[in-house]
């Protein structure tokens, strides 16, 4: 099989009225039911677009799921551990079920909150205490991580690889740090979120060199 040269990750948020208040922005991130389903059924059978979800929404087994599996799709679920099992979001059931139909989970650390300028303590919740939930959640070592917001610096960067993170995920907000020497890990990958018309969500995204998928 021929690996792309390029790979577009699609990233959705929340799909369809929203069961719970939203943060402020965060409405922009959410679609509608018959937008999904166009977006799914302009992606099926293609191997360079990679399905990726954030936030750990209800919507993500309510309606993403059966869509997924009707159209034969797999996704990766970025989950914030703290968050899970609170109105609106997914519970630990909800996570099995992903699990059973073929989904990957991923972290999306602790409280959803940016992960610039955390202290020690917070660091080890965001990035190590969620991976622990996760990982007893899913029977496996989680070992991939999309940041909040997109907000990351070498400061992050470090931290994820104390945490033995393999993958890193972050919205294609900024531009990538510049490190003074190439890091291997985490890998590296740029996201585009599938949110309002959806007319942002066909940019490509390809592998960089600093440790960030974007």
């Amino acid at each position: 099989m021929v690996t792309p040269a390029s790979v577009v990750n699609l990233t959705v948020h929340g799909i369809g009225p929203a069961p719970r208040p939203l943060d402020p922005d965060e409405d922009g991130t959410w679609v509608g039911t018959d937008q999904f389903e166009r977006v799914l059924d302009a992606v099926a059978g293609r191997g360079d677009v990679v399905i990726t979800f954030d936030d750990g929404n209800a919507s993500d087994v309510e309606i993403a799921l059966p869509r997924l599996v009707e159209r034969n799709l797999t996704a990766e679920f970025f989950l914030p551990a703290g968050l899970l099992c609170q109105p609106g979001r997914l519970d630990h059931e909800g996570v099995r079920e992903l699990l059973r139909a073929g989904m990957s989970i991923g972290s999306h650390g602790w409280a959803h909150i940016n992960w610039r300028g955390l202290d020690d303590r917070q660091a080890k919740r965001e990035m190590v205490e969620a991976h622990q939930v996760l990982d007893e959640l899913t029977g496996h070592r989680v070992s991939r991580v999309a940041v909040p917001f997109g907000a990351y610096d070498r400061h992050v960067l470090r931290r994820l690889r104390q945490a033995r993170v393999t993958r890193v995920a972050a919205a294609a907000q900024q531009p990538p740090p510049r490190p003074r020497r190439r890091l291997d890990q985490p890998g590296a990958q740029r996201r585009a979120a599938v949110a309002g018309t959806g007319e942002e969500a066909g940019r490509a995204c390809h592998q960089a060199d600093p440790g960030v998928r974007q």
